[in-house]
């Protein structure tokens, strides 16, 4: 379950993000089509269980009404010294928290476990599939350093999402978007 932002948002972070790849190009940089914030992560899914997400999910998005994030800061976790995952951030937003905390709440319901990590919203530039020698991590905290990026995304969907493991990475599809404030299905939408 994710949030989805429109295609030219998301090929202005990769181009506004560019230093980042100029200074560790080594990394899995997630491209633009593939770039997306997690809200729940559910896994391998047995057939026939879309149904009963698809119920959770427009019974969430029916509980909450569109919002605005701010998307701005670059940073990694657990942090540029041992980076494992470079990221660019979300400005805190009550909605947000909200609206995940139903996702999770809702999904318990239908058997699926409540994260025990809390909830750290942010897009996923790059993983780092392999230990970085200390200079290219240097080079990488100064380039987030330079990068200035900042945007607002209008927020008006939760989007149930389909991952396919390829060798270049995950393939994302997106299964139904459902509109909040009514949980009713969406047009599907390029992702």
């Amino acid at each position: 379950m994710a949030l989805n932002l429109p295609l030219p948002m998301r090929e202005e972070i990769v181009r506004a993000t560019a230093p980042l790849r100029e200074a560790a190009p080594e990394l899995a940089w997630i491209d633009a089509p593939r770039l997306h914030l997690t809200l729940k992560f559910l896994g391998e899914q047995p057939d026939g269980a879309d149904g009963a997400v698809m119920e959770v999910l427009a019974e969430v998005a029916a509980r909450h009404r569109p919002f605005v994030l701010d998307l701005n800061g670059i940073g990694a976790f657990p942090n540029f010294r041992r980076a494992r995952v470079v990221w660019l951030g979300v400005a805190p937003e009550p909605r947000l928290e909200l609206l995940q905390h139903d996702v999770e709440r809702f999904c318990e319901r239908i058997g699926h476990a409540v994260e025990g990590r809390p909830f750290r919203p942010h897009l996923t530039l790059a993983r780092v599939r392999k230990p970085l020698p200390e200079e290219t991590l240097r080079a990488l905290a100064r380039a987030a350093r330079s990068v200035s990026h900042h945007t607002e995304v209008d927020v008006s969907s939760i989007d149930l999402m389909r991952s396919t493991l390829d060798r270049r990475g995950a393939r994302y599809e997106l299964v139904r978007a459902l509109t909040l404030g009514t949980g009713t299905t969406s047009m599907q939408r390029e992702s």
